[in-house]
């Protein structure tokens, strides 16, 4: 689908029949135990994590989950974190680092939840430590952007070793209606932001920005799931046979490349 128009691939990245990070956490981990809260506040819904088995191997997982109907999306805030979302999964991250846990991360949400409650309770320093310790976690870190990849919200959770994408996501600053009305004060223009922003899998593997574009042609199904799960095991064994500092370094050089007019 790499020819398919690029607000064409916005639509299919926030249709509610793809998988959600439960989907994925039911039908490739095994043992799942979620943990919750943040210790300060509360725990969030929209942040689904906890510890699990990959193939028999521990791992942390931590998900945006947006849930299907009316009902779920409502409990999981639309996929839209609060600070203490953010925090817990720094939290559950930190633990991971303890215990020698890979991390593996799922990201689908159109950006932070935006309220006033969240603004009061600090949202960018949350997504702000987020960056800084997860730069600096001494343990792998996996993320996969499942579906929407929207502004700080999604990259609070993609500051990875790896950082892939399935083929029908999107990876963006801002969402193309957003972009529209800031550019042309004409949200109906949405489609033309979203060619200009090369919010795609593809625009970003092409910009450097990930490693891998995740075929889906099969998505949903086991086949699918199986691919998904040997891709992490592959990588994490890879990635665990470098020494924290070495991971560290190839981590810090991964971010400090992109952008530069280097070959």
């Amino acid at each position: 689908m790499s020819s398919t128009p690029a607000y064409e691939k916005v639509k299919i990245a926030r249709s509610n029949k793809r998988p959600t990070s439960l989907d994925y956490i039911q039908h490739i981990l095994t043992d799942f135990i979620e943990l919750h809260g943040d210790r300060r506040f509360s725990d969030d819904g929209a942040i689904v994590g906890g510890v699990a088995r990959i193939a028999g191997r521990p791992i942390t997982i931590i998900g945006i989950e947006k849930g299907r109907n009316t009902k779920e999306r409502m409990q999981h805030s639309f996929g839209s974190p609060n600070p203490e979302g953010y925090r817990k999964a720094l939290r559950l991250m930190k633990q991971a680092e303890k215990f020698r846990r890979p991390v593996l991360c799922l990201v689908d949400t159109s950006g932070a939840y935006c309220g006033i409650g969240a603004e009061e309770r600090g949202q960018g320093l949350a997504i702000a430590e987020n960056l800084m310790e997860m730069m600096t976690l001494r343990t792998p870190v996996i993320s996969i952007v499942i579906g929407e990849g929207g502004s700080g919200g999604a990259l609070a959770l993609s500051v990875a070793d790896r950082v892939w994408m399935l083929e029908n996501s999107i990876y963006s600053i801002i969402s193309p209606e957003g972009c529209a009305s800031i550019l042309w004060k004409d949200a109906s223009k949405a489609a033309n932001a979203a060619e200009n922003l090369k919010l795609t899998a593809q625009d970003s593997l092409e910009n450097g920005l990930i490693e891998k574009v995740i075929p889906e042609d099969d998505i949903g199904e086991d086949s699918f799931y199986d691919n998904i799960r040997n891709l992490v095991l592959e990588t994490f064994s890879e990635l665990e046979q470098l020494s924290e500092e070495e991971l560290l370094e190839q981590r810090y050089n991964r971010f400090r490349r992109i952008g530069s007019d280097e070959e």
